[in-house]
């Protein structure tokens, strides 16, 4: 077991991973179905949709085989090729983080297993980050190009989660609460793994089973505030502006009486993983500070606001208050999610490669704090690295690799600085997605 003498790497490597274990899908599924008031009914449909949807429904299955049933239909949308636990479940790969013809296909294969549910039977829509685009296919009238336009738009656009969804679900066709509505009158029951600042069920995978808050015309004034409505293209402005004429439908609203049939279970999140990386941290002999459980903003002024607090950390109340002497690491965790505001010609990279890169340069030669920021679910951004780390020689590592970082963190192009220093942070898929986390190590003495 690694202690807080070793490598601080291997130290907040240790962290990350105790973070990622404690909202692992499958034992969180299990505490929320056996924790259950009621049996299911006879024939239980499981669709399981997004980044942890392999390990989800693999525990639905075992869950239903403890209790003597299999499921009778569904399906499973994952997001890298996933072997489904049961014959009546396809596992299909959808596309992330812009939707593409495996989404388009997901989105048909759901509609076929709606079509199988019939009237009594239990559907458990078991959903994950990523699903927004992992089953994207737009509403009727909207064509697939201007979606995926949508969606880059808004990846771009430094609007967090929650925001981007807001926009994104108004034009996919299970989302905003058309799933749920679809599925009448079949009970839904919904657990659901958070990966948006304070759990919003509304936009947590664009609220596939949740009523849609707001109406048309107020999300059109969002949109023009945020200098968003212009770059949308004609058809989305159309269809937006129809709806707010009453001319085509809106979403389903809280009183949608389908909706009434569903019943939400959070069963992991953020909060749970910062949570587990201070009770690790404190194992193995540190002190450990919740610094900000809803971090959000951009990205590059995060980074350096964090450095900023690594390089002034003063421990001594926390230790005095413990009754310890100044020999302690002091271990800071910040939980949420990032934004990055995209210009032209943006480099390779993730919001928390970017952060990391912000934070090298703010800590450029301080000798002694580390950092590591990180996607929960193992992939930041477009690329195979979860995240990085940073330290003060991470800035001049990457300069002495011949790079320039200042021009990289101008252009976005974390990715390839913080490859050039050795610094990126690579997990696989983790099979969750809880956001991220940012681990900060001030070592004894500092």
């Amino acid at each position: 077991m690694p202690t807080p003498t070793d490598d601080p790497r291997v130290l907040l490597t240790d962290l990350y991973w105790s973070a990622v274990r404690a909202v692992a899908p499958g034992p969180a599924l299990r505490a929320a179905l056996e924790g259950g008031s009621r049996s299911p009914a006879p024939r239980v449909h499981l669709l399981a949709l997004g980044k942890a949807a392999g390990p989800m429904a693999l525990e639905a299955v075992e869950h239903l085989k403890r209790l003597g049933g299999a499921p009778v239909g569904g399906l499973l949308v994952v997001p890298e090729p996933t072997p489904s636990p049961h014959p009546v479940l396809p596992a299909l790969v959808g596309d992330h983080p812009i939707p593409g013809p495996g989404s388009f296909a997901a989105s048909e294969a759901i509609g076929q297993a709606i079509r199988e549910v019939q009237p009594g039977d239990e559907v458990w829509v078991l959903l994950s980050g990523g699903a927004s685009s992992l089953i994207a296919a737009p509403v009727e009238g909207i064509a697939r190009d201007d979606l995926v336009s949508l969606f880059r738009v808004l990846l771009g656009s430094g609007l967090d989660i929650s925001a981007m969804n807001r926009v994104r679900k108004r034009f996919t066709r299970w989302g905003a609460g058309r799933l749920g509505a679809a599925l009448e009158p079949a009970l839904v029951k919904n657990f659901t793994i958070s990966d948006v600042i304070n759990d919003d069920l509304a936009s947590i995978g664009s609220g596939p089973c949740v009523a849609d808050p707001t109406t048309a015309g107020e999300l059109i004034e969002f949109l023009t505030r945020r200098g968003l409505w212009q770059p949308l293209s004609p058809t989305l402005r159309e269809h937006l502006t129809a709806v707010d004429r009453g001319e085509v439908a809106e979403t389903p609203k809280p009183t949608h009486p389908a909706l009434a049939r569903i019943l939400t279970t959070i069963i992991a999140s953020n909060r749970l993983a910062v949570e587990a990386a201070c009770r690790r941290a404190t194992e193995l002999g540190a002190t450990a500070t919740i610094v900000d459980a809803a971090l959000d903003g951009e990205a590059a002024v995060r980074g350096r606001e964090i450095a900023a607090r690594l390089r002034s950390y003063d421990a001594s109340p926390a230790l005095e208050a413990q009754g310890s002497g100044l020999h302690k690491h002091s271990v800071l965790v910040w939980g949420g999610e990032t934004t990055v505001t995209l210009g032209p010609g943006a480099g390779v990279g993730g919001r928390n490669q970017e952060l990391a890169l912000a934070a090298a340069e703010a800590l450029e030669n301080v000798a002694g704090p580390t950092l590591l920021a990180a996607g929960t679910d193992g992939r930041d951004g477009p690329c195979d690295a979860a995240g990085a780390f940073a330290d003060g020689a991470t800035w001049g590592r990457i300069m002495k690799a011949g790079r320039d970082p200042s021009h990289d963190l101008a252009r976005h192009d974390s990715y390839a600085a913080l490859g050039a220093a050795g610094d990126l942070f690579r997990t696989g898929m983790t099979g969750t997605n809880v956001m991220d986390l940012v681990l900060g190590l001030v070592p004894a003495g500092k």
